[in-house]
């Protein structure tokens, strides 16, 4: 992937953290409307129902909100703020696709919201300043990469490669090979996925559309 400068706040950027806080005003009009429904009714029951009920949907709104303002300052600073690891994995793997659900709901472009998915786990990435050895590291491909006519499949085993030239197959392998880090190429994420389970890395590196490279990430998650 391009890299960017960790400081520059891109409109693809812009466009997730506006529903960022789109989604937390909505997280906090919902748990106002859950408290004060049922509150009629629960103090009938027992007087102290309504303010418990109140104290559960504050702290649930709090770690929601919490959470997505750790996700919005970590991207507006360049600094991993995320203090706990589960955390960064309920963001990740469920606030993200969520924050995709709320703007297809309002009539966004999906392509433009996995794009901007895409470049926000980029800066999640870069600040975390990971130092992954060059062996835990993957560089995973898509097979478009290879020319279509080529009567060599190298999917799943790059060796294959007779380094004829025809491609950026060759280079692309010769540098991986230099640097010390694995590389593959996969079909699609079934594949992708097998790969990911077979080599165990800390570190990928990977090239596709914007619908498989936004399942992919959380599918391979905890990997960066």
């Amino acid at each position: 992937m391009p890299a960017e400068k960790p400081t520059e706040l891109q409109p693809k950027k812009r466009l997730f953290i506006g529903l960022l806080t789109a989604a937390s005003a909505l997280v906090l009009v919902l748990a106002f409307l859950l408290w004060w429904a049922p509150s009629v009714g629960l103090a009938n029951i027992h007087p102290s129902l309504p303010p418990a009920l109140g104290l559960i949907l504050a702290a649930l709104s709090l770690c929601i909100v919490g959470g997505l303002l750790l996700l919005v300052l970590t991207l507006l600073t360049g600094r991993d703020l995320f203090f706990s690891e589960r955390l960064r994995k309920i963001v990740i793997k469920y606030l993200f696709p969520g924050i995709i659900g709320l703007g297809r709901l309002v009539g966004m472009d999906r392509d433009t919201l996995q794009q901007s998915f895409i470049a926000l786990n980029n800066q999640l990435v870069r600040a975390k300043k990971l130092r992954v050895p060059a062996h835990k590291a993957l560089i995973l491909l898509p097979h478009c990469i290879q020319l279509f006519d080529c009567a060599i499949k190298i999917t799943g085993d790059v060796n294959k490669c007779t380094r004829c030239g025809r491609c950026d197959i060759q280079g692309l392998v010769e540098l991986a090979r230099e640097r010390g880090i694995d590389i593959a190429v996969a079909t699609g994420g079934t594949l992708a996925r097998k790969i990911i389970v077979d080599k165990r890395p800390q570190l990928i590196l990977a090239v596709a559309c914007e619908r498989d490279l936004t399942s992919g990430i959380r599918d391979a998650y905890p990997c960066r």
